[in-house]
């Protein structure tokens, strides 16, 4: 999202803070199933893992293979500004103390993301997932790239600007990595991903927003450069940001248990999901006049905000889909490099009008 709200991301804007209603988890035995709102209690392995569902849809939506989000009333329109089309250059700013684990599990998505890279991940992969997001373009017609690389870290432990952060003095921080010239001024292909450690606090943070997207200001930073930022929500707020990692206690009594996070670490798990939406509505619409929904540009509904709360096949409703489960029961629904696994919401594509992810069953 933009500046806007999260539930676990934000574009031009932010995530949206509304709590999925996921409902018991029942094991998912064929495609088939997805249709029988009254599956029985099995399991069907691939290879190690298994596929599962949260819980199933009725069988009057899952009857449709365009049910995930699909809608004749999504009005997506492109607005004539620049997607990122060139080698997408991701500079990292650590605001705050990181754990090294928690920096490599996070670089391991992002280094994911690229075709490049000779150590592709199997399908379901984080590549594949990016595929939809390259099917945007800009008016020449060049659409966004499927390159993306980690071109340069900065550190903030002792946070400069405090432990609490507003929008504005965010763009202090990227102006004290650029001045100080750890990270260059990179126009063209550079985009500034600040994430901040779990003691620190953001405006709107868990109240609206999980993460968000801008431009910096020239009165602040000296460039218009494109931003995001996304909060490791792990003892603010999980059961907002890392849904469905943790549960709101409201759901405690006959809800869904929590789902097991793929790298065994709630808020890092869950920054991760926010980090794919937030980049895929930074590539689509970087200068808030790309691709979005809406007539207000400061307040647009992105092609990660389509999707909120997506992530497989009958999702949609308050239902998140078919995702799989590997043999210690933790849910993924992509896989990355150096056989690591991925929970990230699906995108909104452009060519089938409906939320696509590379685990689509149909």
């Amino acid at each position: 999202m933009l500046i806007k709200t999260a539930v676990r991301g934000g574009g031009g804007g932010a995530q949206t803070l509304l709590p999925l209603l996921l409902l018991l988890i029942v094991p998912f035995n064929n495609a088939a199933a997805a249709s029988n709102s009254s599956a029985k209690q099995q399991t069907l392995q691939t290879q190690s893992d298994s596929y599962f569902n949260p819980k199933l849809p009725p069988k009057s939506l899952s009857a449709s293979k365009k049910f995930e989000g699909s809608s004749d009333l999504v009005d997506l329109r492109y607005h004539m500004g620049p997607v990122l089309s060139s080698p997408i250059n991701i500079y990292l700013i650590w605001y705050g103390r990181w754990a090294a684990s928690h920096q490599l599990l996070i670089k391991d998505f992002l280094l994911s993301i690229s075709t490049s890279d000779r150590r592709a991940a199997p399908s379901p992969s984080v590549s594949q997932w990016w595929r939809t997001v390259s099917l945007y373009s800009d008016q020449t017609g060049a659409n966004i790239s499927s390159s993306v690389v980690v071109a340069g870290e900065y550190s903030d432990p002792r946070c400069s600007q405090g432990t609490h952060l507003t929008r504005l003095s965010m763009q202090q921080v990227i102006a004290a990595a650029v001045r100080s010239k750890p990270l260059p001024v990179d126009h063209k292909n550079g985009i500034y991903l600040i994430l901040t450690s779990g003691d620190v606090t953001v405006q709107d943070f868990c109240r609206a927003v999980c993460g968000f997207h801008y431009f910096t200001f020239p009165s602040v930073v000296g460039y218009t450069l494109p931003y995001a930022w996304v909060g490791n929500s792990g003892k603010q707020c999980p059961e907002v940001c890392a849904y469905p990692f943790a549960v709101p206690g409201y759901m405690g009594g006959g809800g869904p248990g929590a789902l097991a996070p793929p790298n065994a670490d709630v808020g890092v798990d869950g920054m991760i999901s926010v980090i794919g939406h937030e980049l895929a509505e930074l590539a689509s619409n970087p200068l808030v006049n790309a691709w979005y929904a809406g007539e207000d540009p400061t307040a647009p509904t992105e092609i990660g905000d389509l999707c909120e709360g997506l992530y497989g096949t009958g999702g949609g409703g308050g239902y998140i889909g078919q995702v799989m489960r590997d043999r210690e029961g933790r849910t993924y629904n992509v896989k990355g490099r150096r056989g690591r696994k991925f929970l990230v919401q699906w995108i909104w594509s452009p060519v089938l009008k409906a939320c696509a992810g590379p685990n689509a069953l149909d």
